[in-house]
């Protein structure tokens, strides 16, 4: 899983970043992507990438300020134009359903795949044999939600050599045992998978908030998460104008991260207030807490693997 940043900004864009997008990238898990808010000009950042957007498969709005929607028209177009033709899910608050439509129908922008639009409450909103999502209203200016999505325990190991020395030939009883079948082989014998294979690994869980102030709903959808993307649109010196524009500061997200005992924070959502030279003093903010601590930039993206998050450096 990866999850790359198409954009960082808040409020509107700026020459270092675009308004709000965030990509969790599951190519290895299901072939597809799905994206966390969609701001003007999305379509564009992803130009700037390898993702293809007939493999955007499900889309979470968290609300509906412009600087989260705007460019979700323009993504929906391009995505028909460009041989998408796979279903398209979108979660979101009340509301997006109609604005999705009457600026479709306004602009008669025919689309060809079907587009369902889930106009959601607070809960379990999806879940299959691989992933749970899960959103919780949060604390801003207008119904804001977070989304936490927890990938369900994967398969266990299959132990090669285990199999190879009791005689088991590649092929499908390797996959029944991979799967939790017992086999017998063709002299008779029996080999239980539970011989063969090595104990199930827990899968990861991020937690991806919309803008918030401080509150315990950000704690709880964040609790003992992997990775937690939190807004930071302000730092330390101008907290008051978070606690009036219903934001957070960096400081803000860190203690969400540090309440709800979560691994690794990534702080996104910048103020155009803050030039690049800026972001040095914010880190430093936050340099004492006991987890890792990133300000996203636009196209930064980020490796887990192993239990460990990691930065990849772009090409």
């Amino acid at each position: 899983m990866q999850l790359l940043f198409l954009g960082t900004g808040a409020g509107m864009p700026s020459k270092q970043r675009n308004t709000t997008a965030t990509v969790l990238k599951l190519l290895d898990e299901r072939g597809t992507f799905w994206m966390f808010d969609c701001g003007e000009a999305t379509q564009h950042q992803i130009l700037h990438t390898t993702l293809k957007p007939r493999k955007l498969e499900k889309l979470f709005i968290t609300h509906l300020h412009g600087d989260h929607i705007y460019g979700l028209p323009g993504l929906l177009g391009s995505r028909s134009f460009l041989g998408g033709d796979e279903p398209l899910t979108i979660y979101g608050p009340a509301g997006i359903k109609a604005w999705i439509e009457v600026t479709l129908a306004t602009s008669k922008t025919h689309i060809k795949y079907a587009l369902n639009i889930m106009e959601i409450e607070e809960g379990i909103i999806f879940e299959d044999d691989q992933f749970i999502v899960e959103a919780k209203f949060l604390e801003h200016v207008i119904p804001c939600f977070g989304y936490k999505v927890t990938q369900k325990a994967l398969p266990p190991e299959l132990l090669i050599e285990k199999t190879d020395a009791l005689g088991v030939p590649r092929g499908p009883l390797l996959r029944q045992l991979k799967e939790g079948h017992d086999v017998e082989l063709a002299d008779g014998r029996i080999v239980k998978s539970s011989e063969v294979t090595g104990e199930p690994k827990d899968g990861f869980q991020v937690t991806i908030l919309g803008d918030t102030k401080f509150c315990e709903s950000s704690i709880l959808l964040s609790k003992r998460s992997d990775i937690v993307v939190h807004e930071g649109t302000f730092d330390q010196e101008t907290a008051e104008l978070a606690g009036l524009y219903g934001h957070s500061t960096i400081i803000d997200a860190a203690n969400v991260c540090k309440e709800a005992e979560a691994k690794h924070l990534i702080v996104n959502h910048i103020s155009a207030r803050f030039m690049p030279s800026d972001i040095k003093n914010m880190i430093a903010q936050v340099a004492h807490y006991e987890f890792p601590i990133y300000v996203a930039e636009d196209f930064a993206e980020y490796d887990w693997s192993s239990g460990l998050l990691k930065k990849i450096p772009r090409a």
